[in-house]
């Protein structure tokens, strides 16, 4: 029986929703996937500049956050909706709904007091995708692998491990969103074997220096092409190379709460002076070194092979930032997930339909190798509003 299932996904780089419809098969790591239609909603301006807001501790308050699940949850669904007309299919015929909801914030470790745990937060209330779509819907994943220990990320290196093991070849899989995390599989992998963690930024950093440089008019350095006239500032590097995020060891994870605007805040602080397209460069540059220096790191002084890099997600378009972390790993093939047949642009998406599946299915969806969990979970929550879509979403299970 093939399953129809539609996935959804925002990032941390805050530019908009990709909705994926696909067709499943298969069971447990024996599992095919097909993409049937995609569609891809921009946030307005507006909606951008309230979730970088509420997203910041200083400028957050408890009602625009409860607002805000509800808004996304409401948009969300009219994304699936939009979806369902472009595809020419109808909420009866879709399975389920999966989303990864939308991360405002996110605190792997314990702190201080008592009451002080980790903790997570995404928004976008799956009751809401479901009453506004008619479609059950699988979300909020993080939680059950931060329950068990573990830093309730990266979750998509389950999704790297189904798609690209390899009898023969080691790789590392770098996801470049707003926050770079990579997947080490090594040749003839087992899923105990597998090593993931967050990199460091993305495209965090520099979206946000090119949105201060412009005047708010630019989003992000469209193929690199600011960084390409400037020049890397030694000093700027060497401040940067000083995160101490970067000498943690992993597992690790981070986010917006540790390099979003108050740490270009400080950047502009110390560095405001140079020229802009300089600016850009050494930041675009230090996202290749984050990168590649975390493989020196962490996997390569420990032994392992590295054959390949397979780069997705935003940075994956940006040919400066792909050629300066093939030039800082000169011994290693850099490649896209389009070399492999695999959108980058839909990946993630596509990759929460396939844990929502195992959800659905009773099926572990994490490695806690990876994730730093002291046990396998399956992870998800679920919601349903109506009895046909309950229904629908009992059949993934009876499949």
């Amino acid at each position: 029986m093939s399953i129809l299932a539609i996935g959804l996904m925002s990032g941390t780089s805050v530019d908009g929703i990709d909705a994926v419809l696909v067709e499943i098969k298969g069971s447990q790591e024996n599992i095919e996937v097909e993409i049937k239609d995609s569609i891809e909603t921009k946030y307005t301006l507006e909606e951008r500049k309230e979730l970088l807001r509420v997203s910041t501790e200083e400028t957050s308050d408890l009602q625009s956050i409860s607002s805000m699940n509800f808004y996304l949850g409401k948009k969300y669904g009219e994304v699936v909706n939009n979806l369902l007309k472009k595809s020419g299919y109808t909420f009866l015929d879709i399975h389920f709904v999966s989303s990864h909801g939308h991360t405002i914030f996110h605190q792997p470790y314990k702190g201080s007091k008592t009451l002080d745990k980790a903790n997570t937060l995404q928004i976008g209330d799956i009751s809401a995708i479901a009453d506004t779509t008619n479609i059950a819907v699988v979300g909020d994943f993080r939680t059950a692998d931060m329950a068990a220990g573990g830093h309730g990320a990266p979750l998509t290196s389950y999704i790297d491990y189904l798609l690209f093991s390899n009898r023969d070849t080691s790789r590392v899989i770098q996801n470049i969103g707003g926050i770079g995390n990579v997947t080490y599989i090594p040749k003839n992998a087992k899923r105990e074997q597998i090593v993931s963690f967050d990199t460091g930024p993305g495209n965090m950093v520099i979206d946000e220096v090119v949105f201060r440089v412009s005047d708010q008019k630019e989003t992000y350095d469209k193929d690199g092409q600011y960084a390409r006239k400037g020049k890397v500032n030694e000093d700027l590097m060497l401040f940067l190379n000083g995160h101490e995020y970067l000498q943690v060891k992993p597992p690790k994870t981070t986010g917006r709460e540790v390099f979003g605007s108050h740490f270009v805040d400080q950047i502009f602080g110390k560095f405001g002076h140079l020229d802009a397209n300089d600016l850009i460069a050494t930041v675009s540059d230090w996202t290749a070194v984050t990168i590649t220096d975390s493989y020196k790191k962490f996997l390569i002084s420990k032994g392992n092979e590295l054959d390949e890099v397979v780069i997705g997600g935003g940075g994956s378009y940006n040919p400066y930032l792909l050629e300066r972390i093939a030039y800082h790993l000169p011994d290693v093939k850099v490649g896209i997930h389009e070399d492999y047949g695999i959108s980058s642009d839909l990946k993630e998406a596509m990759g929460f339909a396939l844990l929502g599946y195992q959800c659905l299915k009773g099926e572990y969806n994490q490695l806690p190798s990876a994730t730093g969990a002291e046990h396998s979970v399956i992870m998800g929550k679920i919601s349903y509003t109506q009895p046909e879509a309950f229904d629908r979403m009992i059949a993934v299970r009876r499949d």
